[in-house]
């Protein structure tokens, strides 16, 4: 006779019915872990929050002076910045879902958890699908923040839905993409030195200044093969300008380009890493 092994619960504790559960059930259980782990370590969620708003308060002061630049889209260079609020936190949404993924790996979490009918697949869903859901609050802090200074969101209310569907978007992307690079290493400490060049491609991008205004040809090149250029643009689009078509489309565009990368790149690697296990 044999005996149904039983799958762990958010709280880690064995659950018998979970394995004749449905995966969105599976995710949803796993999810609630990652989320709850990721909210009892401050450390995890507060850079998320606050380094944005730290970086938002010394660059919107610090380059004040760029919006006498003749051509310069806003008035207020804060207006201008206020995206680097959620690229931050799409960033950062990297760095929860990789580094809980790669923790679950070096613990032995994951091998556990083949071990029993709960999906592995499903481990990999939960941990974007806490980040993402960090990012999602972070979201909504910043926009509340805008408003509070007196952002002229030009697209209106539904501009400012769009552009809180847009960040969380962002934020699956990059978390997708941190998942991806953790089943490939299964290491946190890979993941950790991989970070700082995804922090630097948000500063080689048109965060700072318009691609048009930047003088040096190297750089606007650089800003236009840059993903993250497009990202910035379409959400900074909705706050300065309003209804921009292309740029959005374009966003569109790359936010499902680089969405697929990191699904599949999670799908082989898990495939493989299960192969290998």
């Amino acid at each position: 006779m044999t005996t149904a092994v039983a799958a762990p619960t958010a709280r880690g504790v064995v659950n018998p019915h979970a394995g004749s559960a449905s995966l969105p059930v599976q995710v949803l259980v796993l999810a609630r872990r990652s989320i709850k782990g990721a909210l009892s370590r401050p450390q995890g969620y507060m850079p998320a929050v606050i380094m944005p708003l730290l970086l938002l308060t010394i660059n919107s002061s610090g380059l004040s002076d760029a919006t006498r630049i003749p051509g310069f889209p806003a008035d207020r260079f804060l207006d201008f910045l206020l995206v680097i609020t959620f690229m931050q936190a799409a960033l950062f949404a990297t760095s929860n879902a990789g580094l809980g993924l790669a923790r679950d790996i070096e613990e032995g979490f994951m091998d556990r958890l083949a071990l029993t009918p709960m999906r592995t697949g499903a481990l990999v869903t939960a941990q974007i699908s806490g980040a993402v859901v960090i990012a999602f609050g972070a979201a909504i802090v910043y926009i509340i923040i805008g408003l509070a200074t007196q952002v002229d969101f030009h697209s209106g209310v539904l501009g400012v839905l769009l552009l809180l569907v847009l960040a969380t978007w962002t934020a699956f992307c990059f978390a997708a993409i941190g998942a991806w690079l953790a089943l490939r290493s299964g290491s946190s400490e890979a993941l950790q030195g991989i970070f700082p060049l995804l922090f630097a491609s948000l500063f080689l991008s048109t965060l700072n200044m318009p691609r048009d205004l930047i003088e040096a040809e190297w750089f606007q090149v650089v800003t236009r093969f840059n993903p993250v250029s497009y990202m910035v643009d379409g959400m900074r689009s909705l706050i300065i300008t309003g209804w921009d078509g292309r740029a959005l489309l374009e966003m569109v565009a790359v936010l499902a380009l680089v969405s697929g990368i990191g699904i599949a790149g999670c799908a082989r690697a898990l495939r493989r890493r299960q192969a290998q296990g």
